[in-house]
């Protein structure tokens, strides 16, 4: 964790202290109500708007974090116990810009995939940003796409000419 200039480095400050703020509130909100923290979960002193890749097991549902964008280095974990559990719990946010999943079953992952309400979905990957592919959220998370050729369509117009000979 340092400056990103910096060689070797590969996690960066986030982007204000609000941003941070943020992210030291929404995981001390998740330890308050049964989280556990595995690593991370507490921000560096000094300089600068840092904060540790942090995993948090046993995160509640109540967990302010399931229900905010939290664009900050922190994975909630949580267990569940049947597909249609974990798609209700996952699409139990009004935002929706990414979601994750892994599993060693590709076919169930795919079938999950497409239960998710959210503009993309990482399958067995963390980086799901790619410029060949549109890059946008569903519900309070964007309307439209940028990128490719949905990103494209966002800067035309349509024009319909009906025409009788």
């Amino acid at each position: 964790m340092g400056n990103g200039l910096d060689e070797g480095v590969a996690l960066g400050p986030l982007v204000n202290q609000a941003g941070r703020d943020k992210v030291v509130s929404l995981v001390a909100d998740a330890v308050k109500k049964g989280a556990k923290v595995l690593t991370g979960g507490k921000a560096p002193e000094g300089p600068g708007f840092f904060y540790p890749a942090t995993v948090l097991t046993n995160v509640p549902d109540s967990a302010d974090m399931l229900k905010e964008e939290i664009f900050g280095p922190v994975a909630a974990i949580q267990t569940f116990k049947s597909e249609d559990e974990v798609i209700r719990r996952a699409n139990d946010t009004e935002y929706g810009l990414v979601a994750y999943l892994y599993t060693k079953d590709l076919t169930r992952g795919m079938r999950v995939s497409e239960q998710l309400d959210f503009g993309m979905v990482g399958l067995n990957r963390g980086l799901v940003s790619d410029p060949a592919a549109p890059f946008g959220g569903m519900k309070q998370s964007g309307i439209g796409r940028e990128g490719a050729h949905e990103g494209m369509m966002e800067f035309l117009e349509t024009q319909y000419i009906s025409v009788s000979w």
